[in-house]
């Protein structure tokens, strides 16, 4: 949607296929573009059955996909990386619609990996990717895209929604769309000792499944941490609770780690252990390879290294910024024109 935008705000005709199901399927005619439903499913290895089933699925969308595209009379088909691209990237195939392509994470997913042999170009987020591209050659360093609203993040204005203190030291935890439970379970552990810690305020989005649960366990290990350890389900504007923190407590998911860059701020990373090909603690390294970042494999955190880094980073404000610069200098805040010009330049190509 970010690339759509920086599209539609040149001028150009956007659609966007994506699953009936999915939450493109709300948030994008919401954002007032243009939203065709397109069935996709997934292959688990672990049930070699979906293998026909998501076949059959993926065979009846590119019939569907093809009459979309003869109907859009698209230009330019971009692919983002999801199941859905496959028939939707194989349609422009057959029609001869150029094919570009985008991947987020440092290990590019199936459908990438299978449409990268006919595409015009892919834009990546990290170099390491490429090498795991049909056509490396083709491969552009674009970096991830990351929405305007997180780009206008304000640190003052964050701290005033969240009702922080303007001189404190602010601990922001949050986990990715899935697979926080135990990053929750850690830092509510945690709790005791870092509100200990003079001037800090932290502030921990749960999650809606388990921030009751976090909440109730923080309640009953520190006496009143109301103003100190705060638990939320949901935060709307993400980018202005990143901007308000001195450091943040995350997993290493893409666009979580595309707007902590694009803001600059230091981090200590936690991936997901059940990525595929483990894409999650790849991410992670590129970040802490530049320096912006500490990185701990899940299965480490309940060790006091853990929470000694974290004491340590919160008791240090000269190194957090020296990790905010690193982060920011890995960021890529032109990502989304970077992207969009992809699909510019693969439709001028046609009309040449």
């Amino acid at each position: 949607m970010t690339v759509a935008e920086r599209l539609r705000a040149e001028g150009h005709d956007v659609a966007f296929a994506g699953t009936p199901e999915g939450l493109e399927a709300r948030l994008v005619p919401e954002a007032g573009v243009t939203f065709f439903g397109v069935r996709a499913k997934g292959f688990d290895r672990a049930r070699p059955h979906t293998l026909i089933t998501s076949t059959v699925t993926i065979l009846g969308s590119l019939v569907r996909a093809r009459r979309l595209i003869r109907q859009w009379d698209a230009d330019v088909v971009f692919g983002f990386g999801g199941y859905v691209s496959l028939p939707v990237g194989f349609a422009a195939l057959t029609r001869r619609v150029p094919l570009v392509l985008h991947e987020q994470n440092s290990i590019p997913g199936l459908a990438n990996k299978v449409l990268s042999r006919w595409a015009r170009a892919v834009g990546v987020t990290y170099e390491g990717s490429i090498a795991h591209l049909a056509h490396p050659d083709r491969a552009v360093l674009t970096g991830n895209p990351v929405r305007a609203a997180v780009l206008e993040a304000d640190r003052a204005r964050g701290r005033r929604v969240l009702g922080l203190a303007e001189d404190a030291t602010v601990l922001l935890v949050f986990g990715g769309s899935r697979g926080a439970r135990h990053l929750n379970e850690r830092l509510a552990a945690l709790a005791p000792t870092l509100t200990r810690l003079p001037s800090l305020q932290v502030v921990h989005v749960a999650g809606r499944i388990e921030a009751a649960s976090v909440a109730e366990r923080i309640a009953s290990a520190i006496e009143a941490p109301e103003g100190r350890y705060e638990v939320v389900d949901y935060i709307d504007d993400m980018g202005d609770a990143i901007a308000a923190a001195d450091l943040v407590v995350a997993r290493a998911g893409a666009t979580s780690i595309a707007e902590i860059t694009a803001i600059g701020r230091a981090s200590v990373l936690v991936p997901y252990p059940y990525a595929t090909d483990d894409h999650q603690t790849l991410n992670a390294r590129a970040v802490a390879d530049a320096g912006g970042a500490l990185v701990f494999a899940d299965a480490d955190i309940d060790g006091a290294e853990f929470s000694n880094a974290i004491v340590d980073l919160l008791d240090n404000a000269s190194r957090r910024e020296e990790m905010a610069a690193a982060a920011a200098a890995l960021g890529r805040r032109d990502a989304d024109q970077r992207v969009a010009q992809l699909a510019l330049d693969a439709g001028r190509e046609e009309t040449r």
